[in-house]
Protein backbone atom coordinates (compact mmCIF):
# COMPACT_ATOMS: atom_id res chain seq x y z
CA UNK A 1 0.00 0.00 0.00
CA UNK A 2 2.82 2.38 0.90
CA UNK A 3 4.48 1.76 -2.47
CA UNK A 4 1.19 2.49 -4.24
CA UNK A 5 0.79 5.80 -2.36
CA UNK A 6 4.41 6.77 -3.13
CA UNK A 7 3.91 5.87 -6.79
CA UNK A 8 0.66 7.88 -6.93
CA UNK A 9 2.33 10.90 -5.32
CA UNK A 10 5.29 10.68 -7.72
CA UNK A 11 2.90 10.41 -10.68
CA UNK A 12 1.00 13.48 -9.50
CA UNK A 13 4.19 15.53 -9.11
CA UNK A 14 5.39 14.41 -12.55
CA UNK A 15 2.08 15.25 -14.21
CA UNK A 16 1.98 18.68 -12.57
CA UNK A 17 5.54 19.44 -13.67
CA UNK A 18 4.69 18.47 -17.23
CA UNK A 19 1.75 20.84 -17.23
CA UNK A 20 3.95 23.69 -15.99
CA UNK A 21 6.55 23.07 -18.67
CA UNK A 22 4.05 23.00 -21.52
CA UNK A 23 1.94 25.94 -20.33
CA UNK A 24 1.75 28.81 -22.80
CA UNK A 25 3.56 32.07 -22.11
CA UNK A 26 1.17 35.06 -22.23
CA UNK A 27 3.96 37.66 -22.57
CA UNK A 28 4.04 39.66 -25.79
CA UNK A 29 7.56 41.06 -25.61
CA UNK A 30 10.86 40.38 -23.89
CA UNK A 31 13.28 43.30 -24.14
CA UNK A 32 16.75 44.50 -23.23
CA UNK A 33 16.19 48.26 -23.27
CA UNK A 34 19.03 50.57 -24.30
CA UNK A 35 17.20 53.89 -24.16
CA UNK A 36 13.74 55.44 -24.00
CA UNK A 37 12.62 58.62 -25.78
CA UNK A 38 9.41 60.34 -24.68
CA UNK A 39 7.42 62.47 -27.14
CA UNK A 40 6.80 65.37 -26.89
CA UNK A 41 8.51 65.24 -23.46
CA UNK A 42 8.85 63.11 -20.33
CA UNK A 43 6.54 65.32 -18.25
CA UNK A 44 3.59 64.86 -20.64
CA UNK A 45 4.30 61.82 -22.79
CA UNK A 46 1.97 61.05 -25.67
CA UNK A 47 4.31 58.63 -27.46
CA UNK A 48 7.40 56.64 -26.58
CA UNK A 49 10.30 55.10 -28.48
CA UNK A 50 11.84 52.09 -26.74
CA UNK A 51 15.26 51.28 -28.23
CA UNK A 52 17.05 47.97 -27.70
CA UNK A 53 16.85 44.27 -28.48
CA UNK A 54 13.50 42.48 -28.54
CA UNK A 55 11.92 39.11 -29.01
CA UNK A 56 8.22 39.17 -29.79
CA UNK A 57 5.54 36.53 -29.42
CA UNK A 58 4.81 34.73 -32.68
CA UNK A 59 1.33 35.60 -33.93
CA UNK A 60 -1.18 32.77 -33.59
CA UNK A 61 1.26 30.64 -31.58
CA UNK A 62 0.71 30.37 -27.83
CA UNK A 63 4.19 29.06 -27.08
CA UNK A 64 6.85 30.41 -29.40
CA UNK A 65 8.74 33.65 -30.01
CA UNK A 66 10.33 35.28 -33.04
CA UNK A 67 14.10 35.52 -33.37
CA UNK A 68 15.55 38.47 -31.44
CA UNK A 69 16.00 41.70 -33.33
CA UNK A 70 17.46 45.14 -32.67
CA UNK A 71 15.68 48.42 -33.32
CA UNK A 72 12.92 50.28 -31.54
CA UNK A 73 9.29 49.92 -30.56
CA UNK A 74 7.09 52.97 -31.07
CA UNK A 75 3.96 53.42 -28.99
CA UNK A 76 1.23 55.96 -28.45
CA UNK A 77 -0.71 56.53 -25.27
CA UNK A 78 -4.04 54.66 -25.31
CA UNK A 79 -7.33 56.41 -24.60
CA UNK A 80 -7.74 54.46 -21.33
CA UNK A 81 -5.48 53.27 -18.48
CA UNK A 82 -3.15 56.24 -19.00
CA UNK A 83 -1.94 56.24 -15.39
CA UNK A 84 -0.93 52.56 -15.64
CA UNK A 85 0.77 53.18 -18.98
CA UNK A 86 2.75 56.12 -17.58
CA UNK A 87 3.98 53.88 -14.73
CA UNK A 88 5.04 51.17 -17.17
CA UNK A 89 6.78 53.72 -19.38
CA UNK A 90 8.64 55.03 -16.32
CA UNK A 91 9.65 51.43 -15.51
CA UNK A 92 10.91 50.98 -19.08
CA UNK A 93 13.03 54.12 -18.69
CA UNK A 94 14.41 52.82 -15.37
CA UNK A 95 15.44 49.56 -17.06
CA UNK A 96 17.23 51.34 -19.93
CA UNK A 97 20.96 50.65 -20.03
CA UNK A 98 20.88 48.04 -17.25
CA UNK A 99 21.30 45.06 -19.63
CA UNK A 100 18.45 43.36 -17.76
CA UNK A 101 15.49 41.68 -19.43
CA UNK A 102 11.99 43.04 -18.98
CA UNK A 103 8.72 41.53 -20.12
CA UNK A 104 5.53 43.35 -20.94
CA UNK A 105 2.29 43.15 -22.85
CA UNK A 106 -0.13 40.35 -23.53
CA UNK A 107 0.47 38.21 -26.58
CA UNK A 108 -3.31 38.23 -27.01
CA UNK A 109 -3.77 42.02 -27.00
CA UNK A 110 -0.56 43.87 -27.75
CA UNK A 111 0.11 44.42 -31.43
CA UNK A 112 3.57 45.75 -32.10
CA UNK A 113 6.52 45.56 -34.41
CA UNK A 114 10.22 46.24 -34.12
CA UNK A 115 11.25 49.13 -36.35
CA UNK A 116 14.69 49.45 -37.93
CA UNK A 117 17.00 52.10 -36.46
CA UNK A 118 16.90 54.06 -39.73
CA UNK A 119 13.08 54.00 -39.90
CA UNK A 120 11.48 57.36 -39.18
CA UNK A 121 8.92 57.23 -36.32
CA UNK A 122 5.39 57.11 -37.77
CA UNK A 123 2.09 55.36 -37.03
CA UNK A 124 2.84 54.35 -33.42
CA UNK A 125 1.34 51.15 -32.06
CA UNK A 126 -1.11 51.58 -29.19
CA UNK A 127 0.46 50.54 -25.90
CA UNK A 128 -1.53 48.00 -23.92
CA UNK A 129 -0.77 47.40 -20.25
CA UNK A 130 -1.28 43.66 -20.61
CA UNK A 131 -0.10 41.87 -17.47
CA UNK A 132 2.17 44.74 -16.45
CA UNK A 133 5.89 45.10 -16.89
CA UNK A 134 8.17 42.75 -14.97
CA UNK A 135 11.89 42.31 -14.65
CA UNK A 136 12.99 38.83 -15.68
CA UNK A 137 15.71 36.70 -14.12
CA UNK A 138 18.70 36.56 -16.42
CA UNK A 139 19.95 33.27 -14.95
CA UNK A 140 17.54 31.10 -16.90
CA UNK A 141 17.43 28.49 -19.63
CA UNK A 142 14.06 29.76 -20.87
CA UNK A 143 14.67 29.94 -24.63
CA UNK A 144 13.22 33.38 -25.48
CA UNK A 145 15.09 35.08 -22.62
CA UNK A 146 18.33 33.17 -23.16
CA UNK A 147 18.42 33.86 -26.90
CA UNK A 148 17.55 37.53 -26.33
CA UNK A 149 20.41 37.95 -23.86
CA UNK A 150 22.89 36.24 -26.18
CA UNK A 151 21.73 38.38 -29.10
CA UNK A 152 21.76 41.64 -27.11
CA UNK A 153 25.31 41.06 -25.90
CA UNK A 154 26.64 39.97 -29.29
CA UNK A 155 24.98 42.75 -31.32
CA UNK A 156 26.11 45.63 -29.15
Amino acid sequence: MRTLVTFAAASLVLSLSLVAVSASDPTSCYAVVDKVVFEPNEAHPERIQVWGAFTLAKPNDRNDYQAPQRGYLYFKMPATKQEQVQKQWADLKTSAGTHKVVAFGSRYDLKLRVRRADEKPADPDTFDTGYGMVRVRTETDYAPVKSLLEFAHSSH
